[in-house]
């Protein structure tokens, strides 16, 4: 991961120069920086229509009893795309757009979701229903995932004050 992150952070900014060499040397300079102003600005007034729109369609879904898991995966990736349109540079600003977009937006959320593995959370839900109403994930209860034993019973708490020793 690490040569990865050192890759993306030498070639990103070469192109980025790049590219405001090449849009400069076509536009000139005050129309390039405006461009990347305008930029910045459209980004973040979409990021943050889309943010609030991404954020009603959470609330939807909870109240409904689902889980929002593709709106969570989606905003985050809205933040994403809004650090890329804030950064200055072309090639940042075309991928925060890409991101910003509907469409591409929510397969680029199932691609991530079909990768992710997520652990399956029991503690805190009784065995008859699990998360938001849904049925519980069922496997053998004999076994848990690290291959051992499991057993079901049953215990009653109590008050054990009166059999303390002083």
């Amino acid at each position: 991961m690490f040569p990865i992150l050192l890759l993306m952070f030498i070639t990103v900014p070469i192109i980025e120069i790049a590219l405001f060499i090449q849009v400069g040397g076509v536009l000139g300079l005050w129309p390039t920086v405006a461009l990347i102003l305008l930029t910045a600005f459209v980004g973040a007034s979409l990021v943050r229509s889309q943010g609030i729109q991404t954020l009603l369609s959470v609330q939807q879904r909870l109240q409904q009893g689902e889980l929002p898991a593709q709106q969570i995966v989606e905003g985050v990736m809205l933040a994403v795309a809004g650090v890329l349109l804030l950064t200055p540079g072309f090639m940042t600003d075309a991928m925060g757009m890409a991101v910003l977009l509907p469409w591409p937006r929510a397969w680029l959320a199932q691609q991530i979701m079909s990768r992710v593995k997520v652990a399956n959370f029991q503690s805190g839900f009784n065995h008859q229903q699990g998360p938001f109403g849904q049925a519980p994930f069922q496997q053998d209860p004999r076994k848990n995932q690290e291959g051992g034993s499991t057993f079901e019973g049953e215990y009653e708490r109590k008050n054990d004050d009166q059999d303390r020793l002083n």
